[in-house]
């Protein structure tokens, strides 16, 4: 045991943080506190005798508890290094996770590994290598390598895959490194790094050679996100090179009736492209489109898969083409949380078109595996609205196939819905040109509700929700989502949980903070929990608790939630855009309180909008900023090499 780990008066503090940090598997709260009572106050008292002393233990859970302690030694001696640098234990979980085993040796090989893990900084690392290496030196070649990743990393949290090197070097020498050059050769040398060569100048008429590339366009990228875009340039290359013709484009003819142009000519594109994309705004037909393919193409005895990011979404396209329809995660048979996929190159899909839904959710590393699991000749068609926030994870792919010009694209542009009175149709296209025009809905199926204020905002929110909304249009509590750009603050999604709980669904939270009818969120993908698994994003109702577990029920089926996965649920009747994006509700509350200001912009408003199916409810509190906000498009945009990289391959096709 090392030093830090003496036994204090009252126990042993490592001990202690490790019980406290929930990193004893099985053991929860209300047990732990009751530790000392039992005298365990250090890892030698934990004997599956002395655990039977506990209140609520019998001999089953006592073994059970007492190998999960065994099991969670490499946890263990995580938190004895975090303790002793005075860092919170709870990194511990993530640390082991990342680094395998052996990642307390590999800590102390080298401390700066633990920049790897999300919220992490500087800060922390370099107190950890005071702590574990002796006469540790900001000059060290690990902490400047460390750093480049660290910059790296930051970049995809704002969707950069690429970033200039320039950029890097400014921000290695922000931190203190004599010879950033040196850092970022060691960053590529380790293969967490990969530099990229600035582009050939194209020579000039008369001129035989074009100049020297110009080095200060040299650019870095993870070594993860650098090669999940070259591998969908590359599979986007061989799709449409090893593409043949499915059916007689005349045969579009069969299912025409109802279709416009744009939208026949989508139809037809699908039958003689191996990947092409149909965009357009809500009620401008992208799902009958979609239907028409699908009943063509069934026509003709075709294999097609069905599929888009989200659960919501992947009903609501089953339920539109009347054909199966899943999750991509689950399409390509995620792996648990390894991020790993059954469906590769080895066992491909054994589909002969593949349709995608929502298409501008797709991450870069997500599309390269989807991509990878198309076997040649398959026919890829990508469904979405690049007006639309781009994806949580790093990339712009669905942008970047539409700005390479290596794809065909059929964007639809003519308002169906507007012909059937839909207001939220009308304004939502107005948004996505860059107008806020007044809302004219005498249905109530847009309303616009002003509020003075971010309090004043969220009592507005719990008044439609609870009350306005059913009473009014008959769109219970349960059929109603709000949906608001920010986390903190009185109109932000942690305090607009617990107001909509406390009229909602009173209680005290009996497991993890949660009571059966709460609604709840997910927050990453655990398609491993039985017997379905959820998926970043899924809202769904707690049905049912247990020791240590809940039941949910999501709209891809009923899920047992237990252990980290618990960590990964939220309260779900306030949920971000980003995490409504793909799904729609019957009825949509929209806030925008002044805190969200710097934060709007014109996909992100588009965005929230769009989630609503039959009323939408605009709690307006943000002044001059949402004019402001949809007359410009985003002034940030992602620093991506895909579009680049297609254009390239294109070049060398042609």
């Amino acid at each position: 045991m090392t030093a830090a780990a003496t036994p204090a008066a009252g126990g042993d503090p490592v001990f202690a943080a490790f019980c406290a940090a929930g990193l004893w598997p099985g053991l929860g709260r209300r047990t732990a506190a009751e530790l000392p009572a039992a005298g365990i106050t250090s890892p030698d008292d934990v004997t599956a005798d002395r655990l039977l002393r506990l209140p609520r233990v019998g001999r089953q859970r006592a073994e059970r508890l007492f190998s999960g302690f065994l099991a969670a030694q490499p946890t263990y001696e995580v938190v004895e290094l975090l303790v002793g640098a005075g860092l919170q234990a709870r990194l511990a979980a993530g640390v082991a996770d990342t680094l395998g085993p052996d990642a307390a040796r590999r800590l102390r090989d080298d401390p700066w590994a633990l920049l790897g893990l999300p919220g992490v900084t500087l800060v922390d690392a370099d107190r950890l290598a005071i702590a574990v290496l002796k006469g540790a030196d900001r000059q060290d070649s690990r902490r400047g390598r460390a750093i480049v990743g660290l910059t790296l990393r930051t970049a995809t949290r704002d969707g950069h895959t690429v970033l200039p090197a320039d950029l890097v070097v400014a921000a290695l020498q922000a931190e203190g490194i004599s010879d950033p050059a040196a850092a970022i050769v060691a960053a590529v040398e380790s293969g967490e790094v990969l530099e990229h060569e600035p582009p050939e100048p194209e020579a000039m008429d008369g001129e035989d050679d074009a100049a020297e590339p110009d080095p200060a366009l040299r650019s870095l990228s993870l070594a993860r996100y650098g090669m999940a875009e070259e591998a969908v340039a590359e599979g986007v290359a061989r799709l449409t090179a090893s593409a043949e013709r499915i059916a007689d484009p005349a045969s579009v003819r069969t299912v025409a009736k109802g279709l416009d142009k744009a939208q026949q000519a989508a139809v037809a594109q699908v039958l003689e492209s191996g990947v092409s994309l149909l965009t357009g705004g809500p009620g401008t037909g992208k799902s009958r489109t979609v239907a028409a393919v699908v009943r063509l193409l069934r026509s003709k005895g075709t294999e097609i898969a069905l599929a888009a990011p989200t659960g919501r979404a992947a009903k609501r396209l089953e339920e539109l083409t009347d054909h199966p329809a899943v999750t991509v995660h689950r399409l390509l048979g995620a792996q648990g949380t390894t991020g790993g996929f059954a469906r590769n190159e080895e066992w491909p899909l054994d589909a002969d078109v593949v349709v995608v839904d929502e298409a501008s959710m797709l991450d870069v590393e997500l599309t390269a595996a989807l991509l990878e699991a198309c076997p040649d000749g398959t026919h890829l068609l990508l469904v979405g609205d690049p007006a639309q926030l781009p994806s949580i994870g790093p990339g712009h792919v669905l942008g970047d196939l539409i700005d390479s010009g290596a794809v065909p694209v059929t964007e639809l542009t003519t308002l169906y819905r507007q012909a059937e009175g839909g207001a939220i149709a009308r304004l939502a296209t107005a948004v996505r040109g860059g107008e806020l025009p007044p809302v004219d809905s005498p249905d109530r199926e847009v309303v616009v509700v002003p509020a003075a204020g971010s309090a004043e905002a969220a009592r507005r929110v719990v008044q439609l929700v609870t009350d306005s909304i059913p009473r009014a249009l008959g769109i219970e509590p349960g059929g109603v989502q709000v949906v608001t750009p920010v986390h903190r603050g009185p109109a932000g999604t942690i305090e607009l949980n617990k107001a909509l709980k406390e009229k909602l669904n009173p209680g005290g939270g009996t497991v993890f903070g949660f009571d059966p009818g709460d609604r709840v969120v997910a927050t990453a993908n655990h398609l491993e929990l039985e017997p379905t698994g959820f998926a970043n994003g899924e809202v769904g109702t707690v049905t049912g608790t247990g020791e240590g577990s809940i039941d949910v029920s999501f709209s891809s089926g009923p899920v047992t939630v237990t252990g980290q996965a618990l960590s990964d649920l939220r309260h779900g009747w306030a949920i971000t855009v980003h995490r409504a994006q793909g799904s729609e509700w019957p009825g949509v509350v929209v806030v925008l309180p002044p805190e969200a200001g710097g934060m709007l912009s014109r996909p992100l408003v588009y965005t929230a909008l769009t989630r609503a199916q039959k009323h939408l409810s605009i709690v307006h509190a943000s002044g001059a900023a949402l004019a402001r906000a949809v007359r410009e498009v985003d002034v940030r945009p992602r620093r991506t090499r895909l579009a680049t990289l297609l254009a390239e391959l294109g070049d060398l096709a042609g």
